[in-house]
């Protein structure tokens, strides 16, 4: 094969794996290292922390690849922080990840990848890209538990054709498996990180303090009651129960700084959700309605929906059955016989 390609390199197992799949499956694999800002104390697991850049460095000297280390501070603050900032005052639920995903992480590789006179960029996020017709596919990987097609749904077609996912057919045991055989067993030591890459679970509430600028407002119901004090929208989610007396968050009114609850659960669940720029893996925006899967959150399992051709600039999605606690921001991902389509932003 002979072919260079650029590897998003984190210092995590994944990467470090999809690198060495890389290698010996011909490819000439350069490491790059995106360094990204965090805010507050960095923790032991975060990437892009030292520790993680020599994880990295470590695995391309074995591999006897290069490995490259990209100051991206400035601008992932730019696209993702602020992004995340911007929806939090706006009284959405960002989803950066995505965010970053399309806007900030796969530009700048390939970004990367083309000074270097590079085509090809590759990651390990579990998914699949399948060739059909002349159009590259977003498809679920082999290893359902790790699906991370919803969090590649912003994708374009003109990157999908010169990504490569090493790990798509592959379970995360088996990735752990490879990484000791080839001798980096500290991974199956190094806890797994959750968190937002810049912030930590446990440091988001002051993260949100401080660049918020989240004030004290009232807590009405249904019928405009009030019923008492929230602390700040951006520290409720919608179907949020906790700290509400029995009470679920319906919805947020940022301009009146109000946090509306409800007591009953079915008041949660809507059958129809509008998205905004929305893309379509593809290319190609479809011109009649589609029977799809959608998906509205993280870890939801998607359903079914009919979705309808965009009308001013949104997309209207119908689904079969009510869905729970649909939040403006998030992204929607639809589906059809296990290719991802595409995805866009929740009104």
């Amino acid at each position: 094969m002979n072919k260079k390609i650029v590897v998003g390199m984190s210092g995590g197992v994944d990467s470090s794996v999809s690198a060495i799949l890389l290698k010996t499956a011909g490819w000439q694999p350069v490491g790059v290292t995106l360094l990204l800002p965090h805010w507050g104390c960095v923790r032991e697991n975060a990437c892009c922390t030292e520790e993680a850049l020599a994880i990295a460095k470590n695995v391309c000297k074995k591999l006897g690849v290069r490995h490259h280390a990209i100051d991206c501070r400035e601008e992932f603050k730019r696209e993702v922080m602020d992004y995340f900032v911007r929806e939090l005052r706006a009284g959405r639920t960002p989803n950066p990840c995505i965010t970053c995903n399309r806007f900030f992480k796969f530009k700048k590789l390939f970004e990367i990848a083309k000074k270097q006179g590079i085509e090809f960029v590759a990651t390990g996020h579990y998914a699949k890209i399948r060739l059909r017709k002349g159009k590259a596919e977003l498809v679920q990987p082999k290893d359902k538990t790790k699906n991370q097609t919803y969090g590649l749904c912003l994708l374009l077609q003109e990157w999908l054709q010169k990504i490569v996912f090493p790990l798509g057919g592959l379970t995360k045991t088996q990735v752990f498996a490879i990484a000791e055989k080839e001798g980096f067993p500290f991974f199956l030591k190094r806890k797994q990180s959750q968190d937002l890459c810049f912030v930590s679970a446990k440091e988001l509430p002051a993260f949100i303090e401080s660049r918020v600028d989240a004030k004290r407002g009232a807590i009405v119901d249904e019928q405009g009651k009030k019923l008492g004090t929230h602390n700040g929208l951006p520290f409720y989610t919608i179907g949020q129960r906790k700290g509400l007396n029995g009470f679920f968050v319906k919805s947020k009114d940022a301009e009146r700084n109000e946090l509306i609850v409800t007591d009953k659960r079915n008041a949660l669940q809507s059958k129809i959700v509008f998205v905004r720029d929305f893309n379509f893996c593809s290319g190609e925006i479809p011109k009649k309605k589609l029977r799809v899967k959608a998906q509205v959150r993280y870890r939801q399992e998607p359903v079914d929906a009919t979705m309808f051709p965009p009308k001013d600039s949104r997309l209207k999605i119908v689904f079969e059955k009510p869905v729970e606690a649909i939040a403006s921001g998030q992204v929607c991902a639809f589906y059809a016989k296990g290719v991802c389509l595409g995805g866009g932003y929740i009104v």
